[in-house]
């Protein structure tokens, strides 16, 4: 009691209410995914591609080498990286650990389109793009006739664990590999497998525009789709117009990296493959200038 009279308690107004009746799908809906913990970011990114079309005709001519698209891409991807390092690295125990090199996996089908692998080109931002093509060219068509020893070594393991061990499996090696960053090759497992980036051409099966998912247990922080080059209508002075264009669905990890740095090294990425030769130089080649940086 108290003078003025007896003390009356009430429960706090909620901010919330349910929403009544739930039913049909969203009640199906709220019981098909946990709360997000996904950390990816997307982004499309729309390229001219008349001069790059233009400079791989010139390449292909000159040097017999078939340079591809997706070989001007992963070349992009690598010097946006270089530009930035701290975002070429993999989250390990708390910590964001750095890699010493940037490194492109390049995503191919297998066995007839019934399966997917692909090859980690090492240094791709201090090679060529014929360089690149080269070394990708050789290393896929070893695959695709399985006279690659590690991959088929890998597949052989992987296909021998029982599927209810294979997802435990394969987070162990994960953490084995990044967290306690031992090195299992005597097992016959590659370390950092997948590298800096992993760069996808969805463009050679007919898709104009495609994102990809990131890989848990590749600690890859990014992954570029190439879509289909295709003519569309933009606007230009005022006008529409019809131009070659790429789009590039691009996944990151929130982890490591701000809408600023997206926006600056998309800059680099794009500003290369739309004119590679500005870069590579019309000698056929010919290696990224000393002093390049993300200023130029």
């Amino acid at each position: 009691m108290t003078p003025q009279g007896p003390v009356v308690t009430t429960a706090p107004m909620s901010t919330f209410r349910p929403l009544e009746p739930l039913k049909g799908w969203r009640r199906l809906a709220i019981h098909s995914w946990p709360t997000p913990s996904d950390p990816s970011v997307y982004a499309l990114v729309d390229i001219p591609m008349a001069g790059a079309l233009a400079y791989l005709d010139r390449l292909r001519a000159e040097t017999g080498t078939h340079v591809t698209v997706t070989h001007l891409v992963a070349k992009g991807v690598a010097l946006a990286l270089s530009a930035f390092p701290q975002m070429n690295g993999i989250v390990a125990r708390g910590r964001i650990m750095l890699r010493e090199t940037v490194d492109i996996f390049l995503q191919v089908s297998t066995e007839g389109g019934t399966d997917l692998a692909g090859v980690k080109v090492s240094r791709v931002d201090q090679k060529s793009v014929v360089e690149i093509a080269r070394e990708a060219e050789e290393r896929v068509r070893k695959l695709r006739a399985r006279k690659d020893e590690q991959v088929e070594r890998t597949k052989g393991i992987l296909n021998q664990v029982p599927l209810f061990a294979l997802s435990p499996l394969m987070r162990t090696i994960a953490y084995l590999i990044y967290d306690l960053d031992l090195d299992l090759s005597r097992l016959g497992i590659v370390k950092d497998e997948f590298g800096s980036a992993m760069v996808s051409n969805a463009g050679s099966l007919g898709v104009g525009v495609a994102m990809a998912p990131l890989v848990p247990f590749s600690r890859t922080p990014m992954v570029v789709l190439v879509g289909q080059v295709e003519e569309r209508a933009v606007a230009e002075d005022g006008k529409a117009v019809v131009r070659p264009m790429l789009t590039l669905g691009v996944t990151f990890d929130h982890r490591f990296m701000d809408g600023f740095q997206g926006g600056e090294m998309i800059k680099i990425c794009r500003g290369f493959v739309e004119d590679p030769g500005a870069l590579e130089g019309e000698v056929v080649g010919a290696r990224l200038p000393p002093g390049f940086s993300a200023s130029r």
